[in-house]
């Protein structure tokens, strides 16, 4: 794969592969024995009265990573972005999908609590439009050229259906976007410039905290002038949008890459950050929390130590005060997980299997609970190697996990 793409799946060693599908089958099998004292039941999915629903599944075509566009909720009607492109195999090392055909930026709403969806396609009005080097495939021809910067205007942070997108041209640092809406996602506005804050550029993903009407908080990943890796960072603006300020690093530098940050407001002014992190062979999910909303950071225990071949978290706080982590297992035996944290992620509880998967080419999870403590994740996955790649969720009860 072309080292412009948003990202290349990359394999260990034989040798390398081997010792970590043991260490993950071991893992595997004292996860499955911890859910069965807990649940009785032998298969993960009953156990936790989960349920599978296609988000977005067409022949021949290729869904895929949705934490690369972002995911709304407001009470039971839910919005997520995604890329639709074209089914090619390209053989174990790269995604299925055909880099010469076009690849379009979608959006799937439900109004029922991810029971149903619809598919809506946010070019038609200009807006969201794929482009740059961060695509896996190619932008629709009759939309090059159609997407302008505008000027900054202000946005209402507080308003009650609002949805920001932070979106990427190239996941190595480039030229980023936002775009807003006030009716839950079906008018957008924008594009609008973000800044490279004196950085090699920034490759967001849709991470936010509102603090006010006027302030927001917003968490991407930036190429390190000093250094050139991809570091996580925040921003922040204190006038309704029209600026955004560096605000910090999200923790200390640390050798490798820290991309796709996943925040949470704990209770005043406590964040908690989960970030993808890579260092050689290495791949793995950490954690930062902050006391100061954003200005300073402590490094925690690792959510994730083993992350198989890389995958981004999604944390969200539950109804229960719990914090759930979900994200892709991209080793074998390779699957959709979740774990928990009862005390703001300083522990973590061994991970829960809520589907299994057929191959490498999977996760990039969101998630939200939904008004009746259900969770929905959504992610991309297949079910055999060759099998097409598709947008899925999965709807379940975490409360049958709880301490």
């Amino acid at each position: 794969m072309s080292s412009a793409r948003a990202e290349t799946l990359e394999f260990p060693p034989p040798g390398e592969v081997l010792r970590r599908s043991r260490v993950a089958l071991s893992a595997f099998a004292l996860s499955a024995c911890a859910a069965l004292v807990l649940c009785g039941s032998s298969s993960n999915a009953a156990e936790l009265d989960a349920r599978h629903v296609d988000v977005y599944r067409v022949p021949g075509r290729f869904g895929g990573w949705p934490a690369n566009h972002g995911m709304w909720s407001w009470g039971d009607e839910l919005l997520v972005g995604f890329s639709a492109g074209y089914f090619k195999d390209n053989g174990p090392h790269s995604h299925a999908i055909d880099r010469q055909r076009p690849e379009e930026h979608l959006l799937a709403r439900s109004r029922d609590g991810g029971q149903t969806w619809s598919i809506e396609d946010p070019s038609k009005q200009g807006m969201l439009i794929p482009r740059g080097e961060a695509l896996h495939g190619a932008t629709p021809p009759h939309l090059v050229g159609k997407e302008r910067p505008l000027p900054p205007e202000r946005i209402d942070f507080a308003h009650p259906d609002l949805a920001l997108a932070a979106r990427m041209t190239n996941a190595r640092g480039g030229e980023s976007r936002l775009f807003y809406s006030y009716d839950r996602g079906r008018i957008w506005r924008g594009p609008f410039l973000l800044p490279d804050f004196d950085q090699g550029g920034t490759a967001p993903r849709t991470d936010y905290v509102v603090l006010d009407s006027d302030t927001c908080l917003l968490f991407l990943a930036a190429a390190e002038a000093q250094r050139g890796v991809m570091r996580s960072m925040c921003a922040r603006s204190d006038d309704d949008g029209l600026t955004w300020q560096f605000h910090s690093w999200i923790g200390p530098e640390l050798a490798g890459s820290g991309i796709m940050p996943s925040t949470v407001r704990l209770e005043a002014d406590r964040l908690l950050t989960l970030v993808r992190r890579r260092h050689g062979e290495r791949r793995w999910i950490d954690a930062f929390a902050s006391p100061d909303l954003g200005r300073s950071w402590e490094m925690l225990d690792p959510p994730v130590a083993d992350a198989g071949e890389g995958n981004p978290p999604c944390l969200i706080r539950l109804h229960d005060g719990r914090l759930c982590l979900t994200y892709g297992y991209r080793a074998e035996p390779y699957g959709i997980l979740a774990r928990f944290s009862a005390d703001d992620g300083r522990s973590w509880s061994d991970s829960i299997q809520l589907r299994p998967a057929g191959g490498r080419d999977i996760g990039y999870c969101r998630s939200a609970q939904r008004e009746d403590g259900r969770v929905v994740t959504i992610y991309y996955m297949h079910e055999k190697l060759l099998g097409d790649r598709f947008i899925a969720a999965t709807i379940w009860d975490p409360t049958s996990l709880a301490d």
